[in-house]
């Protein structure tokens, strides 16, 4: 294969690198820019206009915290010490009854289960060849159906778990429960299994220490990107909220679309951000525990 001419090969270096590093400014901008005018329209007290005013202002953050009935002491323009006497005497209380604590909760519950069920639905199809293996793994990643089919069908099935705590974790983790099968099945099949428990049993360790010393630490990847997708998946899901919830705090997304409908936009964005800062805080516990590890001793 004959080389480019040299004319060739400085107008690609000339023109290719700005033309990838403008393309990728640019897309970086269109990406990031509703994140930013989002975040800081949270701390304003007012956007009619081009611009916001009023800042700073953390009212909008304290009405998605729960603290709604204390607005005034979110206004910085108070002195510390009128800030701190109006502040609500149990704020964990007030934060507890939040529609962003609910879907944290029950988010969390929906991982849990997914933890437990997914792992070892993973590991059995990464490492055994069995009948029905195919099976197995159509039925695990099944959830994939839209959320609001699979409300309606859960509504049929179990109606009695209507708008109940349990009914919302059960049909998180059914639904986002092929997010953790597929990455951990993933880690799992980059290893070579066999190999690593035959070594492990050749010590004198039983199986169950095999697996939860040896083989689930080995898959912590997995496990953690698996964890990150699936709780923040169910924390934000709208379509099987919508149908199943009934009574009680609002899932998120349900509020979320409540304040988009009813209230004003700075309020939306306070609501937006604290996900958004949720999520930041929630992936960088996750990863720092799949660095630090979690075997059993």
């Amino acid at each position: 294969m004959s080389a480019r001419p040299d004319g060739q090969q400085s107008l690609s270096a000339a023109f290719g690198r700005p033309l990838v590093l403008a393309v990728f400014v640019l897309t970086l901008l269109f990406l990031v820019a509703p994140i930013v005018v989002t975040f800081v329209a949270s701390f304003a007290r007012d956007w009619t206009g081009v611009l916001p005013s009023g800042f700073v202002s953390v009212r909008h953050w304290e009405r998605v915290l729960g603290f709604a009935a204390y607005q005034d002491a979110a206004d910085y323009s108070l002195r510390l010490g009128e800030m701190l006497a109006t502040l609500p005497r149990d704020p964990f209380a007030a934060f507890g009854k939040t529609p962003l604590f609910r879907s944290v909760f029950l988010a969390l519950g929906g991982v849990a289960i997914n933890l437990v069920v997914g792992v070892p639905i993973a590991y059995a199809v990464a490492r055994y060849d069995f009948r029905g293996r195919e099976w197995l793994n159509a039925i695990a990643v099944l959830p994939l159906a839209p959320g609001i089919i699979l409300g309606i069908a859960f509504l049929r099935a179990y109606p009695e778990l209507s708008g109940t705590d349990f009914g919302l974790i059960v049909g998180y983790s059914l639904l986002k429960a092929p997010f953790m099968v597929l990455a951990v099945q993933s880690s799992f099949e980059a290893m070579e299994l066999r190999q690593l428990e035959e070594s492990a049993r050749s010590l004198g360790a039983s199986w169950l220490r095999t697996f939860l010393v040896v083989v689930v630490p080995n898959a912590k990847r997995g496990i953690v990107s698996g964890a990150i997708i699936c709780w923040a998946l169910a924390a934000a899901e709208f379509n099987f909220s919508y149908v199943v919830y009934s009574r009680g705090a609002r899932p998120l997304a349900l509020f979320l679309k409540a304040n988009i409908s009813n209230s004003s936009f700075e309020t939306t964005a306070a609501a937006v951000s604290v996900f958004f800062v949720l999520i930041a805080g929630v992936t960088l516990a996750l990863q720092l525990l799949g660095n630090r590890g979690f075997a059993t001793r």
